[in-house]
């Protein structure tokens, strides 16, 4: 509760913007046409992962399975949190007189930090699904890949819902923010607000960094197979090549998209003095870079699923001749030479 009305429920904060500016600023065709696009991407993505899971390698079933994992829950992410910023744009509805309990934008707040996670947690389980399948290819049962990837998307979805929902347990709050639609983590120098908020900025981070390094040492393990001694009996497959190129590609995605919101978080409940007032009220400026950076972080969810598209193996085929021009047969799992008799 803020010092500047006991009478509010707890997820409303001063903001002092008119309904003028709000039409200026919360267009409804825009949201409207950006969530479209994200929807059409993701459906266009799972119906093309539909066709390519049936055959390949287990290694393979087991990356698309993480894809299909991912696409899906972009695809649900926009769903829902376009459902509402679309219908508040639209009728401009006043966020008091509709959510006097703060149910909605608990549920909002909830939804954001959910989906917002889970690309990057995932990004972190496919990272290392893909390092011990370069690295360590006989370090795992192949028949329980499929089950097991399942369960890894599973475990993610778990863990980013309990991390959404410590707010509704005591720790930080969810607050409606500039220009009065969307909900998400209060940017406070109170303990809690300040705890939650870190804890979100560090762990997406850690999870964009513990890809970077995943990937580099299978990117570094692939170049050395590629051009070491042995590369005429343990040259990559093809499929292990598209896998880490799309790979490489979601990183790239979620650092550009997710990492300046992530730094901005950290830096503002971080900053001395504070930058939220006693009564709960940001600057506007911190409240339009919030906006800005939320904004390019949603376009996680759209680019996410281009990057399978556009990086198939069909489509890299076209680029480089050379990739169906290897033989298939041959892998990163050590070849016995001809001849010999295994004792």
């Amino acid at each position: 509760m803020w010092l500047n009305d006991s009478s509010q429920g707890p997820c409303f904060r001063p903001t002092n913007i008119t309904l003028e500016e709000r039409r200026l600023i919360a267009s409804p065709w825009f949201s409207a046409s950006f969530c479209f696009v994200g929807l059409a991407s993701n459906l266009l993505a799972l119906s093309v992962l539909a066709g390519a899971r049936h055959g390949g390698s287990h290694a393979r079933s087991s990356f698309l399975t993480f894809l299909c994992g991912l696409v899906l829950t972009d695809f649900l992410g926009l769903l829902v949190t376009g459902a509402i910023v679309v219908s508040q744009h639209a009728m401009l509805f006043d966020w008091h007189a509709v959510d006097p309990s703060c149910r909605l934008c608990h549920f909002m707040g909830v939804v954001m930090v959910f989906f917002g996670l889970c690309p990057l947690l995932l990004g972190t389980a496919m990272a290392s699904e893909r390092y011990l399948g370069i690295t360590r290819p006989f370090s795992r049962p192949a028949t329980s890949s499929h089950r097991r990837a399942w369960a890894t998307v599973a475990l993610v979805w778990a863990a980013a819902l309990g991390l959404g929902l410590l707010p509704l347990l005591g720790l930080g709050q969810y607050t409606v923010q500039y220009p009065g639609s969307w909900c998400f983590l209060t940017l406070g120098a109170r303990p809690g607000d300040a705890a939650f908020g870190l804890l979100f900025a560090l762990l997406g981070s850690f999870s964009v960094g513990l890809s970077f390094l995943l990937n580099t040492v299978s990117v570094a393990t692939l170049c050395r197979v590629y051009h070491g001694r042995e590369a005429a009996q343990q040259r990559p497959r093809d499929g292990e090549v598209e896998m880490m190129v799309q790979l490489l590609g979601i990183m790239v995605v979620a650092s550009v998209c997710w990492m300046p919101l992530l730094v901005f978080i950290a830096q503002t409940v971080l900053r001395t003095p504070p930058v939220m007032s006693p009564e709960g009220q940001l600057p506007r400026a911190t409240e339009k870079q919030l906006l800005i950076y939320l904004r390019v972080a949603t376009w996680n969810q759209i680019l996410d699923p281009w990057v399978y598209i556009l990086f198939r193996r069909a489509v890299l085929r076209r680029l480089q001749p050379r990739l169906s021009a290897r033989p298939r047969q041959l892998s990163l799992r050590p070849q016995l030479p001809r001849g010999s008799v295994v004792q």
